[in-house]
């Protein structure tokens, strides 16, 4: 089954929307190009089965959490390549807040939201959402069928979840 051309191009699109907030929030010189992210979480996104999204929003929660796969795996490629000699420091800018400033290894932030996922879903899947997919709260909050107010307390527990598991990994 084919899938027509202006789906493709709107899903193309939104996926550079995406790879740009994405790399934005990376350190400057990050090796990953916005071209190959797109292309990278295009096709991992096209061979999943049934690509079928309900709306915008559930598109992008698909899709931030497989341009998370993919910056976690172009790290993880690029730890192995160093032979362990240490992880490129990968900076995010709202982990860098979760964390006081300094840099965090994207590798930690995902081992991080594992055990956040671990612990709730829900409040991981906020993250997601809000970090790699860019959404606002209320986005979150209809794509997560919660009220605002309790993405807003989960969103700061949270932070603080991250904030010390991050900090009790020593990186930085």
């Amino acid at each position: 089954m084919s899938v027509p051309e202006p789906l493709l191009a709107s899903v193309y699109d939104e996926l550079r929307r995406l790879a740009a907030y994405q790399l934005g929030r990376e350190r400057p010189g990050h090796t990953l190009q916005a071209t190959a992210l797109v292309h990278e979480a295009y096709m991992r996104l096209a061979g999943q089965s049934g690509g079928q999204w309900h709306d915008r929003l559930h598109f992008i929660r698909v899709a931030s959490e497989m341009m998370r796969r993919v910056l976690v795996d172009h790290a993880r490629s690029r730890l192995r390549d160093k032979r362990g000699s240490g992880a490129a420091h990968v900076s995010l800018s709202e982990a860098m807040e979760l964390v006081d400033g300094r840099e965090v290894e994207v590798l930690d932030l995902d081992r991080a939201l594992n055990r956040l996922a671990d612990a709730d879903p829900r409040k991981a899947r906020l993250v997601e959402l809000r970090y790699f997919g860019g959404l606002t709260m209320e986005e979150c909050a209809e794509v997560l069928g919660a009220s605002s107010a309790t993405l807003e307390r989960d969103w700061r527990f949270s932070r603080a979840f991250l904030r010390r598991e991050i900090g009790s990994t020593g990186s930085g």
